[in-house]
């Protein structure tokens, strides 16, 4: 009864936002990017029988490239190929989003660079982490 509470009559659970440790949320971030690892190279893997079983030798997305096919069956597997490596594309993309979150939620002073800092200008934030002797 100390985590909950009535309203009209009702027990209702009280919000439990810091449930977890930042440990225990670091590790969840661990479990998460290591499915979306696995994931990644999965899709790889599909992606490399698929283009061995088309005969395709080039590796190189092509946007404009036309297949000429002789059946539907081809013409699916070539838009399956497309898909799995749009697909790839954005779980790498996931992938190196959640790992910029983990390695924020680390220790050590970092900060986000300014609009001059940055070298090289991109849509996403930069940080830099400060020079840490290890012991």
């Amino acid at each position: 009864m100390i985590k909950t509470r009535t309203v009209d009559g009702v027990h209702k659970l009280e919000n439990q936002a810091n449930k977890y440790t930042p440990e225990e949320l670091l590790l969840m971030k661990t479990q998460d990017i290591g499915y979306i690892l696995q994931k990644v190279q999965s899709e790889k893997k599909k992606i490399e029988k698929l283009t061995a079983t088309l005969h395709s030798l080039h590796n190189r997305p092509s946007s404009r490239h036309v297949h000429f096919a002789e059946d539907r069956k081809t013409t699916a597997s070539y838009r399956e190929l497309e898909a799995r490596r749009n697909r790839v594309n954005e779980l790498e993309r996931i992938y190196t989003d959640m790992a910029m979150q983990k390695e924020l939620q680390k220790k050590g002073r970092k900060r986000k660079l300014r609009e001059d800092e940055v070298v090289c200008p991109t849509s996403k934030p930069v940080f830099k982490w400060q020079a840490e002797r290890k012991r």
